[in-house]
């Protein structure tokens, strides 16, 4: 009965292959299965980071994507039970902005044109709005996450958890409400945690308007010491790259030991005469050495050289106190202000070593100001609210937003009308552009035409903007709830010290450094939909309370209902303790309905809701206790699954959702939430910039998995480049990887069905023992058990570019550019022996093993090739590559000094090889001998192995070994600059002069011993081999090449009988040719007629058998003319011969 046949191909489709298996999985359930199957074993814990679907996803999703599921499904082969839930990251700017955009309104309209309810109905829709696309990427590439039942951070359970987890930070006094300078988003309309401010890319290089201004000294008690000698108006000079900033201008700060000269000259756009303070060190920058000897009499208004003469010198301490006139009078401020203050962060190492300090757009002119005594310039809005100068759109308060009264007190209606309502910058306002002027320029414009500013230029400057919109920010003064995040600043450190972070250097570098300078956390958020803040407060802000359950939220509505605060529960239909979808559907945690409650406070006043969400980061970083509704059910399951052996996601989330899962489980749960975590760089294109759709080289996933396949994509991302490295995104790269790793694969494979089916092999005989098989299968199953230890080990730690590159290395140097060809011969001659068993086996075992090792990073391809395999063999139980058990090494296969001689013969092999290439002599041309020195016994042992075997490589006919002391090879030294230039500096020539010195007994001890110490005067320095180049010369009628510590001559001179076996040799190889034109079949038998060529005719005689056993040729005759056809064979040096060539039926 025959056996059922391994399956073929045609060509390979690995597009074609993912879309069959891929259904196969989903008509299986294997992923389920794979978890089913292993219900009783321990977990292995991964938490997935929830993607935002009202995006599209992109090429670096796959990147991140392939990362968490190969280490998963590897820990699936490993035995454990690896659940993987997948989620939803639901709200914030992401999803407002793209509502806003597709209602084509801002967030001013939100509570005007849009009811607050159907606004958060609708971003509730827009959240979800791609989802269909990353379900489809999931299933296209092969991630396997369960999909059925998402964790999704705007359900009510999901709130609810993260609300308990705030009243956890509340009740440990770890929340609090300040009126600080933060980061805000004039385009986002919300204030900006630090971490969002430090995503990749948040800073970056802007060309600025930049004002030099002169603020003009009072003249009284305090001043007049530097008065003296002055007969101009006297001015302070600060440096702005922001001159929006200047009407808000309240005082200037000095540092105290700063050395301060005044300086008379003449400002260069009035002309008008003036003296100037600025910092010594900072007088070169403005002050022209080339001017020194101009004459301030003799200057024009006009000349750009302009004279200049120092008058005095002070120290900055001296400084202190002195008042000023207000720069820009707008606006004035309600106190003290217009003083020189001390400041501890002034420095020279740019501008004038003088700062202008406006308190309400930066945190530290906040600070200096506030312990200075100088007010903030602080409007008053119709509501009675105090507020900077710049509204919350980014532009200057409209004269008709003001408070009346403050209008008449305080505004210079008749200045500031003009400016009134103008953005600070053009990028908040859509109608304008980069080409319109700016309030920077106006203002700067108009400070040189009152003799107020010295230097006007561009400046380019690092500048921080939005994650979310990509506009500028300003540091604005908020009301805003923090966490204290810097109380547990030391124990996070201590902490990240535990975790393993791949690579190191994040986690010690860009994490390490963030959690050293860490700052508290800002939590609030002035936008509609999201999580809104559960802390209600009396309107005395004396009494307040935070809910940390909905049942919590409940009982409190109960009472205020008793005092006559409200008049109706939203939460009546809310059973406590029951945790149905159903019950848990019968409330709204969000706006409006949460701004709707009224709590009553323990003495009976009314508290309203503090009107902020939190920080959307914050709901994802509470993903591991949310997405099980914890700490209200599945407690066991919480216990179990916490905390995660991995995570993995972008370089980006450093600061993102790594900080922030990191800092609640500290705060918490003294505990990490994650113990491994891979960081992965960024896909650029192949230019190695950003993508993005303007740009137009963004790749899209779908059309690249279409095109190339899923696994040829995955197996180039993880191998092309470290993942943490960024990838330099090609598809030429992806067409390699298909083309060498799994074409060779897939050659291997259909190579092996192709005898295994004529054969009959299914693998029904007993295993061969390893020690009885022949050397060629004991050094490939040793070099393939070394490939599990390494390839496990690489896994292991979570290095997937070491395994892939050393899969691939095997696959390419040792199976198939070496095992399968020089065991082909096994495969097709011969009767079913137990040699040919052997090889039969060896084989299946390398492609089998090949693909459970390679399944994490290519599961389609791998899982095709097992099943093919297994069809047949019925070797495994499993349906699956995916459901079997990891095969660890054997290591009693494992055979070192077999590894190594066979890499001797590789290497030896090669370097032959090479020689002939460049003496132009084909490989079948046979050469008489080639010569290989030894430096052992050892050596010269393990050569004598493998010596019919290099010879049968290289068609040599002889090998001779020459020992280190001959006098036959010749060798020379020469330094290797690239190592002795950074070990030795100055010292590399004197090095490399001696070493041009070294004699051949010298030469031969550096090559034994691996070293050589150099002596230079009284000075000894050691050189290893890294250090220098030995090189071998040429002798007459051999070519000679060195790899390494590795030589060999090749004798290539050709005699006669030498040369007839090359023609031979070359005859064989047109006749298989010929074979395969004609689609012959490997075993059919054939007939040869060869005109007659007397050049020819002795050499084909000489060489009968040879030629005949080769070609399978049952008949081989001469004719001297035909009319029938002939076919012509061009065997190489002018040798073409005609012949007819038949298969016997």
């Amino acid at each position: 009965m025959m056996n059922k046949p391994y399956r073929t191909y045609s060509k390979l489709n690995l597009p074609a292959l993912d879309k069959e298996v891929k259904q196969e999985w989903e008509a299986d359930h294997i992923f389920e299965q794979s978890i089913q199957n292993r219900a009783d074993k321990s977990t292995f814990v991964f938490y997935e980071g929830p993607p935002s679907a009202n995006g599209v996803p992109g090429i670096h999703h796959v990147m991140a994507r392939t990362i968490k599921d190969l280490f998963c499904r590897f820990k699936t082969l490993q035995g454990y039970r690896v659940e993987r839930k997948a989620g939803w990251d639901t709200h914030g700017l992401p999803v407002e902005m793209g509502v806003e955009k597709s209602l084509g309104i801002t967030k001013e309209d939100i509570g005007k044109k849009i009811s607050i309810e159907n606004y958060n109905l609708a971003c509730r829709k827009e959240v979800m709005k791609y989802k269909d696309q990353w379900d489809d990427l999931t299933k296209e590439m092969g991630y396997w996450v369960d999909l059925t039942d998402p964790y999704i951070t705007f359900d009510n359970k999901y709130i609810e958890s993260v609300w308990w987890l705030l009243k956890q930070l509340y009740n440990k006094d770890l929340l609090y409400k300040g009126y600080t300078i933060q980061p805000y988003s004039p385009a986002a309309g919300t204030g900006l945690s630090t971490h969002e401010l430090n995503q990749p890319g948040c800073y970056q290089d802007v060309k600025d308007t930049t004002a030099v201004a002169q603020f003009k000294i009072i003249n009284n008690s305090t001043s007049a010491f530097l008065f003296d000698g002055v007969d101009t108006d006297l001015f302070m000079l600060a440096w702005t790259t922001t001159p929006w900033t200047l009407p808000s201008n309240t005082a200037l700060a000095v540092g105290p030991k700063i050395e301060y000269l005044k300086v008379k000259t003449f400002n260069p756009y009035t002309g008008d005469a003036v003296t100037l303070i600025l910092a010594k060190s900072r007088f070169s920058a403005y002050f022209s050495d080339k001017n020194a000897e101009l004459k301030l009499e003799d200057y024009q208004v006009g000349d750009k050289n302009i004279p200049f003469q120092i008058l005095g010198e002070y120290i900055g301490s001296e400084l202190l106190g002195i008042d000023f006139e207000q720069l820009i009078p707008f606006i004035k401020p309600m106190g003290n202000a217009f003083k020189v203050i001390s400041g501890d962060f002034v420095t020279t190492e740019d501008g004038t070593g003088i700062v202008h300090i406006a308190p309400t757009f930066g945190a530290d002119d906040d600070r200096v100001a506030k312990m200075a005594g100088i007010v903030p310039l602080i409007l008053i809005d119709k509501e009675g609210l105090r507020c900077p100068m710049v509204d919350l759109q980014g532009r200057f308060f409209l004269i008709e937003n003001l408070d009346t009264d403050f209008i008449a007190n305080y505004v210079n209606i008749d200045v500031y009308k003009e400016y009134a309502g103008r953005y600070v910058k053009n990028a908040y306002n859509s109608t304008l552009t980069d080409q319109d002027a700016t309030l920077d320029i106006d203002l700067s414009v108009m400070l040189k035409k009152e003799n107020k500013a010295f230097k006007v230029e561009k400046h380019t400057h690092n500048y921080p903007h939005c994650w979310r919109t990509d506009k500028p920010i300003l540091y604005y003064p908020l009301d805003s709830w923090f966490v204290k995040t810097t109380n547990y600043k030391t124990r996070m450190m201590e902490l990240n010290n535990t975790i393993n972070w791949k690579p190191k250097s994040t986690g010690e570098g860009r994490f390490g450094n963030w959690l050293e300078n860490l700052v508290d956390w800002n939590l609030s958020r002035s936008r509609f939909w999201g999580i809104p803040l559960p802390i209600w407060r009396s309107e005395d802000r004396k009494e307040e309370v935070c809910i940390g359950s909905a049942e919590e939220l409940k009982a409190a509505i109960e009472k205020s209902m008793e005092l006559g605060l409200m008049s109706e529960n939203p939460l009546a239909n809310f059973i406590p303790g029951d945790m149905s979808k159903e019950n848990y559907e019968t409330f709204d945690f969000h706006k409006p309905y949460a701004d709707n409650i009224i709590l009553a406070s323990e003495s009976g006043q009314a508290m309203f809701r503090e009107p902020d969400l939190i920080d959307v980061w914050f709901d994802s970083g509470s993903m591991p206790y949310a997405q099980f509704h914890y700490p209200f059910e599945n407690k066991e399951t919480f216990d179990e699954k916490f905390p995660a052996e991995f995570i993995a996601e972008g370089v980006d989330q450093t600061r993102g959702w790594f900080f922030t899962l990191h800092a609640i489980a500290t705060m918490v749960f003294d505990s990490v939430a994650f113990k491994n975590v891979v960081s992965n760089g960024l896909v650029l294109d192949k230019q190695g910039n950003k993508m993005s759709k303007r740009l137009g080289n963004a790749a899209n996933p779908f059309d690249t998995i279409d095109q190339y396949g899923a696994d040829a994509t995955r197996w180039y991302m993880i191998t092309n480049a470290q993942p943490w490295d960024n990838l330099k995104f090609d598809t030429d790269g992806i067409a390699e990887v298909q083309r060498k790793f799994f074409g060779t694969l897939y050659n291997i494979y259909s190579f092996f069905v192709l005898y295994a089916n004529i054969d009959g092999f299914s693998y029904s005989e007993e295993d061969i023992a390893y020690n009885e098989r022949p050397e060629i299968d004991q050094w490939i199953l040793s070099e393939l058990n070394t490939l599990l230890l390494n390839v496990e080990e690489a896994y292991n730690s979570y290095e997937p570019t070491k395994a892939g590159r050393a899969i691939q290395y095997f696959v390419d140097a040792h199976l198939s550019n070496w095992y399968v060809r020089l065991s082909r011969r096994r495969f097709w001659k011969g009767d079913y022996s137990t040699d040919k068993i052997s090889a039969y086996q060896t084989l299946y075992r390398c492609l089998t093993t090949l693909a459970q090792i390679s399944s994490p990073i290519a599961p389609f391809f791998m899982d095709r090739l097992f099943q093919d395999l297994n069809a047949v063999s019925k070797k495994s139980n499993s349906t699956s590559i995916h459901l079997t058990d990891w095969h660890s090494a054997n290591l009693s296969e494992i055979d070192k000094e077999l590894e190594e001689r066979m890499q001797m013969a590789q290497n030896f092999s090669s370097m032959v090889l090479s020689l002939r290439k460049q003496t132009k002599i084909r490989v079948r041309q046979p050469l008489q001998k080639i010569m290989i020195p030894v430096r052992s016994k050892q050596m010269e042992a393990q050569i004598e192995k493998i010596k019919d075997l290099i010879l049968s490589e290289v068609n040599v006919k002889e090998l001779e070994f020459i020992t280190d002391d001959s006098d036959i090879l010749v060798k020379m030294i020469k330094p290797n600059f690239k190592t002795l230039g950074p070990k030795y500096g100055k010292r590399m020539k004197q090095i490399a002069a001696a070493i041009n010195q070294l004699m051949a007994e010298d030469i031969r001890n550096i090559e034994q011993s691996g070293n050589y110490i150099l002596t230079i005067g009284d000075e000894a320095f050691t050189i290893t081999l890294d250090d220098v180049e030995i090189l071998t010369q040429d002798i007459p009628g051999w070519s000679v090449s060195t790899l390494g510590n590795l030589t060999v001559a090749l004798d290539t001179t050709i005699s006669d009988e030498l040369y007839k076996e090359g023609v031979a040799r070359e005859f064989i190889n047109r006749i298989q040719n010929l074979r395969k034109e004609k689609a012959f079949d490997v075993i059919d038998k054939i007939n040869i007629k060869i005109q007659s060529d007397e050049r020819i005719r002795s050499i084909i005689e000489d060489n009968f058998n040879y030629i005949c056993s080769e070609t399978l040729t049952e008949k081989l005759s001469w004719f001297e003319t035909t009319d029938s056809e002939v076919e012509e064979l061009d065997l190489g040096n002018d040798l073409i011969i005609n012949i007819q060539m038949t298969k016997i039926y």
